[in-house]
C-alpha cells in the first residue's frame, strides 16, 4: 500500500471585479505525486470554479508554472514530497510579473510577443543545440538534424526576475536566450541587435541568475545574456574599426 500524507494547499484565487485570496484545501495524497495532481483534484472533487492552465504532464510544454512555496516550478514534475512534509502545507500561486486572468492562470501574450521579435527558434540544427551530450561525441550523420529549441516559453525565468518585477517593457531573460540561440548573424541579425541593446534589453539585466536557477529545461538563460553582451561589444567594437 502506498505512502499517504495528509497536506494543506492554500491555492490562490482570484475572479475579475473579485479580491485576491488564498482557499484552503486538505487533501489525502501521496507523496510522490506532484503538485499538479493536487491542482486537478482540487478542481475535480472539491471547487470546479478554480482555473489553472496545464496540458502535456511531462514538461515538455510549460503549461503548468505556478509558483510553489514561492518559488518558480514546473508543477508537473514537482513532487509533493520534495515541497513538504507530512501534515504540511504547500502554497500554489501563479506566476509573477504577468497579468492574472483568473486564479492560477496568466496572461503571457506579451512575452509571446517579444519572443517574436527576436525570432526565437522553436527547432534548431542538433549541431547549435546544447544538449547533456556535448558536440565533441555527436555522429557525423547527426549533422544536418534538427530539435526541439530547449527553451519550452513556461515564463518561470521572467517570474523569477527582479528587474521584470519593476520593468514591465525588460525583454527578459527568455526572450534574450532565444535570441543567443537565433544568432545575431544574417538578415535579421540587424534587427534583433537593435531589440537587445536598448534600456530594456541585455544592460537591464543585473546578473542575478534567479532565472537560470528555476529553468526546468537547462537553457541557462543568464549565462546566455552574458554572452550576448560579448557579441554585441565585439560587433561595435568591429564598426569603430571599421570592420562588419
Amino acid at each position: 500500500m502506498s505512502e499517504k500524507w495528509s497536506v494543506n494547499f492554500q491555492i490562490f484565487r482570484y475572479k475579475e471585479g473579485e479580491d485576491a485570496h488564498f482557499d484552503s484545501f486538505t487533501l489525502e495524497v501521496d507523496p510522490d505525486e506532484y503538485v499538479l495532481d493536487a491542482v486537478e483534484r482540487v478542481w475535480a472533487f472539491h471547487d470546479r470554479s478554480l482555473c489553472y492552465r496545464h496540458a502535456c504532464h511531462h514538461s515538455t510544454c510549460g503549461a503548468c508554472g505556478m509558483r510553489v512555496n514561492h518559488v518558480e516550478k514546473l508543477t508537473c514534475i514537482t513532487s509533493i514530497r520534495s515541497v513538504t512534509t507530512n501534515g504540511g502545507t504547500v502554497t500554489v500561486e501563479p506566476l509573477r510579473n504577468f497579468p492574472v486572468i483568473s486564479d492560477l492562470a496568466v496572461d503571457m501574450g506579451s512575452f509571446y510577443t517579444k519572443m517574436d521579435t527576436v525570432h526565437a527558434p522553436s527547432v534548431v540544427p542538433v549541431t547549435r543545440a546544447e544538449v547533456e551530450t556535448p558536440a565533441s561525441h555527436w555522429d557525423e550523420e547527426d549533422e544536418g538534424f534538427i530539435r526541439l529549441a530547449d527553451c519550452i516559453e513556461c515564463g518561470l525565468c521572467i517570474s523569477a526576475c527582479p528587474v521584470s518585477i519593476t520593468s514591465p517593457d525588460y525583454l527578459g531573460p527568455a526572450v534574450m536566450a532565444g535570441a543567443h540561440l537565433h544568432g545575431l548573424d544574417g538578415a535579421e541579425g540587424t534587427t534583433i541587435l537593435d531589440v537587445l541593446d536598448s534600456e530594456d534589453g541585455l544592460w537591464r539585466c543585473h546578473s542575478a541568475f534567479e532565472c537560470t536557477a528555476v529553468c526546468p529545461s537547462f537553457v541557462d538563460p543568464g549565462r546566455r545574456i552574458m554572452a550576448l553582451r560579448g557579441q554585441v561589444i565585439g560587433k561595435k567594437v568591429k564598426k569603430i574599426f571599421g570592420r562588419s
